[in-house]
C-alpha cells in the first residue's frame, strides 16, 4: 500500500449528475451534494441470487432505464463485458450512481463468485452499507456467508437483507428467515415487510407459488403488483375494527388476522433498543388499535438509530425479476443505510484536506487508465495537477464532472502509476491526513497455470500485459519459476477469464499450460506429538550419529512461526517445502526443537541434513479438502454417488448443520427468543396445508465428506449444472422466458 501526494488547487465549481426523465436522459447541474444524503452501498451475495437483476430493477424504477434489461438475454446494464453476457454472470464490479427521491446511492453491483472475490473486497472497503441478497428458495449460501465476513473485515457499518425470488416454487418467507439465525448472520433480524403471494386466499390452500403484494408494517400500508409490474399502494386502517372490511383482501384471506399482531412485534422488539421508543409504546391508550396507530415517520428515527448501532438486521422482500419490492429496497436504503457523515471521518470544513482512496483501476482502450476513487475528505477538482477528466461511471458510460466533494465515488483519468489501495492526499496535508488509509488485501491465490508465449518475441508484450491485467485485478499474481511464467488466480473460472481478457484487451500471442492448485499441505487436526528419533549416516568413512526430539503439532490461529536454529531450521525448511509423499508444499505446522543431540566432533552442517531427514519420516498424511454439501432431500442420493465416483469419502449425512472454520460443528445458530418468526404458510409453495408442515422439497441434507482437491476444481459447477430432468429443464426455461 502507498500514499501518493498530489498538489491540490481548491475552487468552488459545481458537480453534473446524469438523471433520466421519461427514458430520456439529461444532465443537471447543481451545487456541492449533501453528504448527509449520498448512500455509499453494494449489492452482495451468492451467485445467481438476483442482484444484477435487482440492479436492473433499481435502475428502472429510478427512470435510469425506460426499459430493462435480462440477465438471460444479455442486455443487462452492469454486466457489459462481452464475456459476463455470454455466461450470464458478473465477473467485474460495475458502479453507478443513481438518484432516488432526495437521496444520491453510489451503487456498486458485485460478482457472487468466489473466483471474483476480488471485486467484492475492494468493494467492500468503500462502501458504507450493503443489501446482501438470499435466494429464498435455497436460504443462506455458501458464499453468501463469504461476502459476509468480507463486510465484516471491512467494517461495512450498515445492512440490509433482502430475501427475493419468492416468486419462485419452494420459496419459502419462513425458512430464509431463520436460516439468518441458523448460520448467526445476526442475533436480531427485524422483519420490515411480509409478502403476500396471492390476494385469492384459494391460491393458499392450493399451495400455488408467487407473490403479488407486500405489507410494509413500519408505514402500516400494503403494496399490490399486477402482471405488467404496476404498483399501487394502499394505506392500511389504524383501527382493527376497520381491517376487516377492507376490500383489497377477501374476508377469508389468511393475512389479514395476522396484520396487527406482526406490527406488534416489531414495534416491541424494536423498542428493546430505545427507552425513549419503548416509554412512547407504553404511554398509549390501552386497546388492540394502540400500535397500528403510530404513523412509519415517528418510528423510522428509532428504526435507523438501532441499523446505524448494529443491534438489528432489517429484512425486506419480494421478487426483483417482476419489480415487487424495488421501491421498498430503494426507500430503506436512503432511511436506514449509514451516510458518509455516520461513519468516523475528518470535520469537513471550507478548505478540508483532499483525501482519497484508489479502490479499483481499470482499463480502457479509448479512455486509458481510469482510477476509482472515494473521497474521504475534502473535494478533487479537475484542475488537480496530474488528472485529465473526472467521470462519473454509469456502468459502460461516463459522464464527465467538474468536482467530486467529500463522500463522492467516481473516477479519475490520467493517473498512470496508482493502483489499488494507493491513498491519495495533497501535499499541503498534515502529517496525519498523509498517512495511509486502511488497505485493500487481495484474496490468496489457490490455483495456477503456465503462460507459454507462442514465440521469444511474444515475451515481452505477454510479461507487460500480464502486469498490467495484475494491475487491474490485484488478486491475479504472476511469477517467473525455474524460467517459466506463471499466473496464479482465485479459481478455475478465474483463470479462463484472465485467458480471454489477455488475448481480447491486450491481444497477446501465448498458450495457457495445465491448471495446477496451489496446494499446501497440512496436519489436519490432531498433533504428531513429541519423539525422539536417531539418524545415522557414514561421512568420510566415519559413522555419524545424530539423535533429535521434536514436537510437531498443527500451528494454532493465533500464533506465528519462531526461528530456530540456522542449520535445523533449513533442514526443516527443506522437508516443509515439499510433502514426502506428494512433493507439494506444506503449511500451518507448528515445530519445536524440544532437544538435539551431536556428536562433539561432528560439524554442526550435519544438523540440516538430519533434520530434514527425520521431519520428512514423521510427516506421513495425505492431503484432503473437506467438504461440506447442503442439498435438498432428493438430490442427496445423486451427489453422493458422485463424490464416491470422484475419489470423494463420505464422513457423514446430517440435517444441515454448520460447520466451523476448523472441520468440526458449530453449538448451533442464535436464538429465536425475541425474534418475529413469520408463519409458514405465508409461502404457500413451502407449505403443505394438509397436515401444517413444511413441503417436502425443502428439506435439506448435509454431506460431509474428504475428497482429492484435484477432482473438485470445478466442483460447484458440476453440481450446479448436473444433467437434469425434463421436467424441471421445462420449469427453468419457463422461468426465463424461453419456453
Amino acid at each position: 500500500m502507498r500514499t501518493v501526494f498530489h498538489k491540490i488547487p481548491f475552487k468552488w465549481t459545481y458537480i453534473h449528475l446524469c438523471t433520466r426523465i421519461g427514458g430520456i436522459r439529461s444532465l443537471t447541474t447543481r451545487a456541492n451534494d449533501d453528504a448527509s444524503k449520498i448512500r455509499n452501498m453494494a449489492l452482495v451475495a451468492h451467485i445467481d441470487s438476483g442482484k444484477t437483476t435487482l440492479t436492473e430493477s433499481i435502475l428502472l424504477k429510478s427512470s435510469y432505464l425506460s426499459t430493462r434489461g435480462s440477465v438471460d438475454t444479455g442486455s443487462t446494464t452492469t454486466d457489459f463485458l462481452p464475456a459476463e453476457r455470454e455466461r450470464g454472470i458478473t465477473i467485474q464490479s460495475a458502479s453507478i450512481p443513481v438518484k432516488w427521491k432526495d437521496w444520491s446511492f453510489n451503487l456498486i453491483d458485485t460478482p457472487g463468485h468466489a473466483d471474483f472475490g476480488m471485486e467484492v473486497e475492494s468493494a467492500s472497503r468503500v462502501i458504507d452499507g450493503a443489501v446482501v441478497l438470499i435466494d429464498s428458495v435455497e436460504g443462506v449460501e455458501a458464499q453468501t456467508k463469504g461476502v459476509w465476513r468480507q463486510l465484516d473485515r471491512y467494517g461495512v457499518a450498515t445492512r440490509l437483507m433482502f430475501l427475493n425470488k419468492l416468486d419462485r416454487p419452494g420459496a419459502s418467507f419462513k425458512s430464509s428467515l431463520i436460516s439468518l439465525l441458523t448460520h448467526r448472520f445476526h442475533p436480531r433480524p427485524l422483519a420490515l415487510t411480509l409478502p403476500i403471494a396471492s390476494f385469492d386466499p384459494d391460491h393458499y390452500s392450493r399451495g400455488e407459488p408467487g407473490i403479488e403484494g407486500l405489507v410494509d408494517l413500519v408505514k402500516w400500508e400494503v403494496w399490490k403488483w399486477n402482471e405488467q409490474g404496476q404498483s399501487t399502494r394502499y394505506f392500511l386502517p389504524v383501527d382493527v375494527a376497520k381491517i376487516q372490511d377492507l376490500e383489497l383482501f377477501p374476508p377469508s384471506h389468511p393475512i389479514i388476522p395476522h396484520l396487527v399482531s406482526a406490527r406488534t412485534e416489531l414495534l416491541e422488539n424494536l423498542s428493546m433498543f430505545s427507552e425513549e421508543f419503548m416509554e412512547q409504546l407504553l404511554d398509549l391508550p390501552p386497546g388492540p388499535s394502540s400500535y397500528i396507530s403510530i404513523p412509519g415517520s415517528t418510528i423510522i428515527p428509532y428504526l435507523r438509530q438501532a441499523t446505524l448501532q448494529n443491534n438489528i438486521l432489517p429484512v425486506l422482500c419480494g421478487s426483483a425479476i417482476k419489480n415487487i419490492g424495488t421501491d421498498l429496497v430503494m426507500d430503506y436504503v436512503g432511511e436506514l443505510l449509514a451516510s458518509p457523515l455516520d461513519v468516523p471521518h475528518e470535520a469537513q470544513g471550507k478548505n478540508a484536506p483532499l483525501r482519497m482512496l484508489a479502490w479499483k483501476v481499470g482499463w480502457d482502450k479509448k479512455r486509458g487508465w481510469m482510477t476509482f476513487v472515494r473521497v474521504y475528505s475534502g473535494k478533487l477538482t479537475r484542475q488537480t495537477r496530474g488528472v485529465s477528466k473526472l467521470l462519473l461511471l454509469y456502468a459502460s458510460q461516463a459522464e464527465e464532472v467538474e468536482e467530486l466533494p467529500f463522500g463522492s465515488v467516481g473516477v479519475i483519468l490520467g493517473l498512470k502509476y496508482t493502483r489499488t489501495g494507493d491513498t491519495l492526499v495533497s501535499t499541503g496535508s498534515s502529517t496525519f491526513n498523509r498517512s495511509s488509509l486502511r488497505e485493500i488485501v487481495p484474496p490468496p491465490a489457490v490455483i495456477s497455470s503456465s503462460i507459454i508465449p507462442q514465440s521469444h518475441s511474444d515475451l515481452e508484450p505477454v510479461q507487460a500485459a500480464l502486469e498490467s491485467l495484475a494491475r487491474t485485478d490485484p488478486s491475479v499474481r504472476v511469477e517467473m519459476q525455474d524460467g517459466q511464467l506463471l499466473v496464479h488466480g482465485l479459481g478455475a473460472l478465474h483463470l479462463e477469464i484472465v485467458e480471454g481478457r489477455l488475448r481480447d484487451e491486450w491481444n497477446v500471442q501465448f498458450e495457457l499450460g495445465k491448471r495446477r492448485v496451489s496446494y499446501r499441505e497440512g496436519l489436519g487436526y490432531e498433533s504428531i506429538g513429541i519423539n525422539s528419533d536417531v539418524w545415522e549416516t557414514d561421512i568420510g568413512g566415519k559413522h555419524i550419529t545424530v539423535s533429535l526430539t521434536l514436537d510437531v503439532r498443527p500451528l494454532a490461529d493465533d500464533e506465528t512461526g519462531d526461528p530456530i536454529g540456522a542449520y535445523i531450521a533449513r533442514g526443516i525448511a527443506n522437508s516443509l517445502s515439499n510433502s514426502p509423499h506428494t512433493t507439494l508444499a506444506m503449511t500451518h505446522l507448528w515445530i519445536q526443537v524440544k532437544n538435539f543431540e551431536i556428536q562433539p566432533a561432528s560439524l554442526p552442517s550435519i544438523l540440516a541434513g538430519a533434520s530434514a531427514v527425520i521431519l520428512r519420516d514423521r510427516i506421513r498424511q495425505a492431503a484432503y479438502v473437506q467438504l461440506k454439501i447442503t442439498v435438498n432431500e432428493d438430490s442427496l442420493g445423486k451427489t453422493v454417488k458422485d463424490l464416491t465416483e470422484h475419489g470423494g469419502e463420505v464422513l457423514d449425512l446430517g440435517t444441515g448443520s454448520i460447520m466451523a472454520s476448523d472441520g468440526t460443528e458449530e453449538i448451533g445458530g442464535y436464538s429465536e427468543d425475541g425474534v418475529y418468526i413469520p408463519p409458514l404458510w405465508l409461502s404457500p409453495s413451502a407449505f403443505d396445508s394438509s397436515n401444517g408442515t413444511q413441503s417436502s422439497h425443502r428439506l435439506k441434507r448435509s454431506i460431509q465428506a474428504l475428497a482429492p482437491l484435484s477432482k473438485t476444481l470445478d466442483y460447484s459447477n458440476r453440481l450446479r449444472f448436473r444433467k437434469v430432468s425434463e421436467t424441471r429443464k421445462l420449469e427453468i426455461l419457463k422461468e426465463i422466458g424461453r419456453a
